[in-house]
């Protein structure tokens, strides 16, 4: 419910209002793509939401179950269009640009722009992720609890298990898919490539460049003050390979108006993302390892607290690598709303300064008090835990068969 509120009110608020000169810029191919996500993603959401969660018992099984999908199906397919649009922003493609305005030719290949695919498939494998990494943190806190009933902690050990089964597949997925996302960067995109790696200097094709791990980077001195680095690194991780196939420029060879600022913030919020991505990674092949070898259990967690403490962690911090992301994604593109079309500087409304503040803190304001109400109730429900004594729903006019309170084999 959260989710699907925060949305709606920002996109047409902020386009018609901080975003005019965008809104009429690209406004034939955006007004179509949010059109769409509103009229099948959000109302698919909004329609079957409602059975969702208050239909257990008052509709029968299979229609529950659909309203489910649906609005699973709903909430995938906003990030459809959603992720489109956004790429679109990085990779235009699919018109052309005169007067001031985009003109749409092929509304398939502006839908399908180059960042697309790999970008809603980087999203939504961090969105299983971070979901299982949810699961496995309240599973991993009930583990801990020693005053848990033997059915409840038999419930969360097998829900530890589902959790990591799907991160055993999703995890190294997604460092792929990270991988395939940094190489679209280098091709289209390399000023964002050069800031995220802290290159000032432009690296030749045949070069074997060392890997920045961590950096002071100094835009007015135009280099990093200091630096920690792996001699040779850098062409292995962008290629596989010892050395460089192609030339990699550095920041110093664009002027100042056509790079993104704030590069220290670009390259810690790249290395935050990567390094939570790993680590999860890593946790989930230790776990892994001692289910093989101990079994997972209660017994194993309390033995082991530490492992149940970092799965504890890893949820915000599933959340955390996202939000880093959307930083390296929108703060890299800079100094472009459309990249390579139209600037950020020309892109926004020209509103008074107090204007902008007292409609961004009524909004901060406002989804702060959805956050806090949605930790609070989810707070709660954790610490409830699950009724094992709930039967599935029975068919309309159908008695239930009496509640039973039996442990998952």
């Amino acid at each position: 419910m959260f989710a699907m509120s925060c949305p709606a009110p920002l996109n047409g608020y902020q386009f018609g209002t901080n975003w005019a000169p965008l809104s009429e810029f690209v406004g034939d191919f955006f007004g179509s793509v949010l059109g769409f996500e509103g009229a099948m993603a959000f109302m698919l959401e909004a329609g079957f939401l409602g059975i969702m969660l208050f239909g257990w018992n008052r509709v029968p099984p299979a229609i529950h179950f659909l309203a489910t999908v649906m609005v699973a199906f709903g909430a995938n397919l906003s990030v459809f269009w959603i992720l489109s649009a956004n790429s679109w922003l990085q990779t235009p493609a699919g018109g052309s640009f005169s007067e001031g305005h985009f003109h749409v030719q092929n509304y398939f290949a502006a839908i399908n722009n180059p960042f697309m695919v790999r970008s809603v498939l980087h999203m939504s494998l961090a969105t299983v992720e971070t979901s299982m990494l949810v699961v496995a943190a309240v599973s991993c806190w009930w583990l801990l609890r020693r005053q848990a009933e033997a059915a409840m902690r038999a419930f969360f050990a097998f829900s530890l298990k589902l959790a990591l089964v799907i991160l055993l597949v999703v995890a190294p997925l997604q460092v792929l898919a990270g991988h395939e996302s940094a190489l679209q960067v280098a091709e289209h995109q390399p000023t964002k490539l050069a800031a995220i790696e802290g290159i000032w200097s432009n690296e030749p094709a045949g070069s074997s460049p060392a890997w920045t791990v961590l950096a002071a980077p100094d835009e007015a001195a135009g280099r990093n003050r200091w630096s920690l680095a792996v001699p040779g690194g850098f062409s292995w991780i962008l290629e596989g390979r010892s050395s460089l196939s192609h030339e990699v420029r550095g920041l110093n060879s664009w002027p100042a108006d056509q790079r993104p600022r704030m590069v220290g913030l670009l390259f810690y919020s790249f290395r935050l993302m990567a390094g939570i991505g790993i680590a999860i990674t890593l946790l989930m092949a230790l776990t892994v390892l001692l289910w093989w070898s101990r079994g997972l259990s209660a017994e194993t967690m309390l033995a082991l607290p530490w492992l149940g403490w970092a799965w504890i962690l890893s949820a915000p911090a599933g959340y955390l690598a996202i939000e880093a992301g959307w930083v390296v994604r929108c703060v890299g593109r800079q100094p472009w709303t459309v990249y390579g079309q139209l600037r950020t500087s020309d892109a926004a409304s020209q509103l008074p300064a107090a204007e902008v503040l007292a409609s961004l803190s009524t909004f901060a304001v406002l989804y702060a008090v959805l956050l806090g109400c949605a930790l609070w109730f989810g707070s709660r429900i954790i610490r409830r835990g699950p009724d094992l004594s709930l039967m599935p729903p029975a068919e309309p006019g159908h008695a239930a068969g009496a509640a039973t309170n039996t442990a998952l084999p």
